[in-house]
């Protein structure tokens, strides 16, 4: 069974979709990839991005400095992703966050929920057996603190609580098979400043956060596995048109921070570790980068700090494959006075690191009080399960809504 649930956490991966059976592969694989899903229909209608964005009521997924240049005190938003449909029917994203501003006493704070659910999966164990249907989850809790450092700058801090159950506390006797939890952080900077130009005011932003910095998850007692923590810079600079026409244009990267299991440090330590050689006993061969490939314990007991400096120095081609690690975003959004808007973006991994390559169309129509964001995505490779993923976004403006209500009754 542990094989089985370990074979689920490794399909549910998205980065590996088409390609990663490939010896030449060397994706990086994470638990709780749904972490790393663009839960709203914004971000992902422009090419999966929103660290530098405008602010919107999912800055807390993003980036919660965002916040802080909010046009309302207060909101809410309910997100839904049916994920993976061209696969199967019952894998599903829910995403509720909120945030609040505290004005004049500085700061304010965010909060949202994730959950992930992975459908019914049957259980069959190594001898064949029915082990019953389970369905496997996650879901993280997060909270945010965010204030203004200075007219253009905010900052951010988030805490987050991370659960992932594969099967439901079934397990066979002989094997320990448990839920998984953690502990993460998130730090975030945001840049905006104004700038006056003949038909209007344009904005410059800038974005960074570091994401998922914690402990990792394990599902047993010798085996532990790396979350999904990354490091992600945004741009974006916003165009008047004229009076009612905006442009903005966006783009992004994002590298997780998270040790590479065909590894450079595998070659290095050879030697005086035989127990870095393969899980099959063979050894590792200097010569063929196929082989640098660290044995499931070894990697385990890579503690989460040290992988997250490793990562930057440990892929077998050297710094030519860290650079095919950082995957890129683009996205360009029309809004026609703040209220109507069309969006397009493309996503690019490469080849070598899981191929998620696809362009992603969205639209948006925004009221005082409530915002409708839909998105859609089309995968260039027609066999790529992301093919066709839409995602769902509903927000409201609570301080809008108060006031609404307020001259109701007056």
């Amino acid at each position: 069974m542990k094989k089985i649930l370990i074979s689920l956490a490794a399909v549910l991966c998205f980065t590996m979709s088409v390609k990663a059976a490939d010896d030449t592969m060397n994706p990086l694989i994470t638990a709780m990839p749904s972490m790393s899903i663009a839960p709203d229909g914004r971000a992902a209608g422009m090419g999966d991005l929103g660290v530098a964005t405008e602010a919107d009521f999912n800055s807390q997924y993003w980036n919660p400095a965002k916040y802080a240049y909010m046009y309302s005190k207060g909101g809410i938003t309910a997100n839904y992703t049916p994920w993976l449909r061209s696969l199967v029917g019952d894998i599903d994203l829910a995403y509720l966050a909120g945030f609040y501003n505290f004005g004049d006493l500085g700061g304010g704070i965010g909060a949202s929920f994730t959950y992930f659910s992975m459908g019914d999966v049957q259980l069959m164990d190594a001898d064949n057996v029915d082990r019953g249907t389970v369905r496997p989850n996650e879901w993280a809790l997060d909270l945010s603190y965010f204030r203004k450092l200075h007219e253009y700058v905010s900052m951010s801090v988030a805490l987050r609580f991370l659960y992932s159950d594969l099967n439901n506390g079934r397990a066979q006797t002989q094997e320990n098979i448990h839920a998984g939890w953690t502990m993460a952080a998130d730090l975030g900077i945001y840049y905006r400043q104004p700038i006056e130009l003949p038909m209007g005011t344009s904005h410059f932003s800038l974005g960074f956060t570091l994401k998922n910095l914690g402990g990792k998850i394990s599902y047993s007692d010798d085996i532990s596995n790396f979350i999904p923590t990354s490091m992600n810079i945004g741009v974006g600079y916003e165009l008047p048109c004229d009076k009612y026409n905006f442009l903005t244009f966006n783009v992004e990267a994002n590298k997780l921070l998270v040790p590479s299991r065909k590894s450079t440090y595998t070659n290095r330590e050879t030697a005086a570790h035989p127990e870095l050689w393969n899980d099959d006993g063979t050894p590792i061969d200097p010569s063929n980068l196929d082989t640098w490939q660290m044995s499931t314990q070894a990697y385990s007991a890579i503690n989460s700090a040290k992988g997250w400096f490793q990562s930057f120095n440990d892929a077998p081609g050297g710094a030519a494959e860290e650079f095919k690690e950082v995957r890129w975003g683009a996205g360009i959004e029309y809004s026609y006075n703040k209220q109507f808007f069309a969006r397009i973006g493309y996503s690019y991994e490469n080849f070598y690191k899981g191929n998620r390559n696809y362009v992603t169309l969205g639209a948006g129509f925004h009221l005082s009080i409530v915002t409708l964001d839909i998105s859609y995505c089309a995968a260039l490779a027609s066999s790529n399960p992301l093919n066709n993923t839409m995602r769902f976004t509903l927000g409201f403006d609570l301080y809008g809504i108060k006031d609404l209500v307020n001259n109701r009754k007056k």
